[in-house]
């Protein structure tokens, strides 16, 4: 993947059990494997059926602090806790990434 592909190539990648990345085909060649985005609708599926009809508010700030902090923190191992690789990696300037890391307790 080029690392300008951005997000759009992202939905693209599979998660197997042992958390390997593979290609949309081989995504389809497999039912043991599952996309972040279909993990994502099966999670607001089970959370809606526990609702039980209360009423719900900050609902898209809980999905992105739910995603948000997991994928700073793996971020953040892989480069070495290298703020600069960091925020070119996520696309972010440094100055965003250092508050969003404040933000979750990770700085």
């Amino acid at each position: 993947m080029n690392k300008t592909d951005g997000a759009a190539s992202l939905s693209t990648f599979a998660l197997s059990e042992t958390g390997n990345r593979f290609s949309q085909k081989a995504h389809e060649a497999s039912t043991q494997e599952t996309t972040l985005r279909n993990e994502v609708e099966k999670s607001l599926q089970r959370y809606f059926k526990q609702l039980d009809d209360e009423p719900v508010t900050d609902l898209h700030r809980l999905v992105i602090s739910e995603v948000e902090a997991p994928l700073l923190e793996s971020v953040m191992r892989y480069t070495g806790n290298n703020q600069s690789k960091a925020s070119i990696m996520l696309g972010l300037n440094r100055g965003t990434l250092r508050t969003k890391l404040k933000h979750y307790g990770l700085l």
